[in-house]
């Protein structure tokens, strides 16, 4: 094992545990947050971050805000609470456009982690939110770390940092290093509770609910309203559930890019979401959106057969270039005047259950821009409120029968000189005894209300398996 100081920066070299462990190990301490992702990804998978122990927590539920370090002190506030976010961020130079990157370390190097929901929206544009809140989770939620994990796919390494990002001075990130490395030569307390649900995976939205949901968005769509909305349906079932046991079973059966997993006291956020938000490194800018699904085949020919349908497909062609253009006017906001470009127009990716047709999107920010700015231009993305985007979100508020909470919103980081979001799809929420999820696509004037409902059970069969391993048919009258 071998240990750089480098500025009051601890970089260990870590022999064991080895990567899938780590998961089972970290998931298990205090707040843990793990964005991971499985192999075969290339570069947008090629780093694994797994932390826990905040120094402090950003939690916002409405207008209102609060900060509760791990010393006990708060600070509150009921007004602007990404004017607070802002303030937290440039408070630790966290993804400020001007970073001088290090090309020798990690894009993450310390920094905030965890959550901005989809409920976070009416804070950045007048939507209404026509639905009291039912969940216990808060519209946002990150969480300061200075001590993680990072596994480099590409170089095969498994590192342990830790930052002075509190002012403690350089013994500090030694000593954290020299308590992790200890902690994670331990074998875990406790063994990995199994989960068992006592109730079936059923539509809170039933096929008849989400199919005239559908009928009505058509009818938005032939008025003129929007161009495109992306209209989703809740699932839930009850039981005994273990949240990291959740998480690694769906890691296993259904390996993403952008997996992701959140836990504090009986709340929880598994994700395994294939779609990246958007990623900074410096002033760099990239926005992958993904639009157009196909299941896998039961053949090779099958599989093959239907990727190539997706590709040459027109309405999902066209439901993805409305959603560039969307989001190329969102980097307009905060980009390089003439610095906007998309890199790869579409291509087919392939996951376990799915193929996605995805777009590349990518720009300069400005030199004064900082993290919250970029927030505050593109959230939430556009590939799952539709366009003209405020449009179909309002339409989104009159046709869900329930809020979609975290759904939607962004999982990820702000870090030193980089920052990166995934788009919250995938992704079972636990409240206690209660799992949810929800699913659901992209309407076009040409959408068919049954294989829409039909494409909603292909994205949700992975959800599905891991809270019902033995489930038969799906119940949804």
């Amino acid at each position: 094992m071998s240990t750089r100081v480098l500025s009051s920066v601890v970089r260990r070299l870590l022999e064991r545990p080895a990567p899938p462990l780590l998961a089972e190990r970290i998931g298990q301490w205090s707040q843990p947050a793990l964005l991971e992702s499985g192999p075969g990804f290339g570069e947008a998978g090629r780093y694994q971050i797994l932390t826990a122990h905040p120094r402090l927590i950003f939690e916002a539920e409405g207008e209102t805000w609060r900060i509760t370090t791990d010393q006990g002190s708060s600070q509150s506030g009921d007004r602007d609470p990404l004017t607070a976010l802002d303030h937290l961020a440039r408070r630790f130079d966290l993804a400020q456009a001007g970073s001088i990157i290090t090309p020798d370390r990690p894009p993450f190097e310390g920094g905030l982690v965890g959550y901005i929901g989809y409920d976070a929206a009416p804070l950045i544009e007048r939507v209404p939110r026509r639905l009291p809140r039912e969940s216990r989770l808060p519209d946002i939620r990150l969480g300061l770390y200075d001590t993680a994990v990072i596994v480099d796919r590409t170089l095969g390494t498994t590192e342990l940092w830790a930052w002075d990002l509190m002012g403690e001075g350089a013994a500090a990130p030694a000593r954290r290093a020299s308590q992790w490395a200890r902690a994670l030569d331990r074998p875990p307390a406790r063994p990995i509770t199994r989960s068992r649900m006592t109730t079936p995976v059923t539509p809170l939205i039933d096929r008849s609910a989400y199919l005239g949901g559908v009928t009505r968005a058509l009818d938005d769509i032939a008025a003129g309203d929007a161009y495109q909305i992306n209209l989703a349906r809740r699932f839930q079932a009850r039981g005994r559930i273990s949240p990291l046991d959740l998480y690694l079973r769906l890691k296993d059966q259904s390996p993403a890019p952008f997996a992701a997993f959140l836990a504090w006291d009986d709340l929880a956020v598994v994700s395994a979401s294939p779609e990246s938000f958007y990623q900074t490194r410096g002033d760099h800018i990239v926005t992958r959106p993904i639009k157009g699904t196909r299941p896998r085949g039961q053949t090779p020919s099958d599989d093959a057969q239907l990727a190539a349908e997706l590709a040459a497909s027109p309405k999902d062609n066209a439901e993805l270039t409305m959603i560039v253009d969307l989001e190329r006017n969102d980097l307009g906001r905060v980009c390089q005047y003439g610095t906007i470009r998309v890199s790869e127009p579409a291509r087919v990716e392939t996951y376990q259950q799915v193929h996605h047709l995805v777009a590349t999107v990518e720009g300069r920010l400005r030199d004064a821009i900082g993290p919250v700015d970029v927030i505050r231009a593109m959230f939430p993305g556009g590939s799952i409120t539709g366009a003209p985007k405020i449009r179909s979100m309002q339409i989104i508020d009159e046709l869900e029968p329930c809020r979609r909470g975290v759904y939607t919103g962004s999982i990820g980081y702000l870090s030193r000189c980089a920052s990166a979001f995934n788009i919250v799809i995938r992704t079972i929420v636990v409240e206690g005894d209660r799992a949810t999820f929800h699913v659901g696509g992209g309407i076009v004037a040409d959408s068919q209300p049954e294989l829409e409902h039909l494409e909603t059970l292909a994205k949700g069969r992975a959800l599905r398996a891991v809270l019902e391993p033995e489930g038969g048919e799906w119940i949804d009258p």
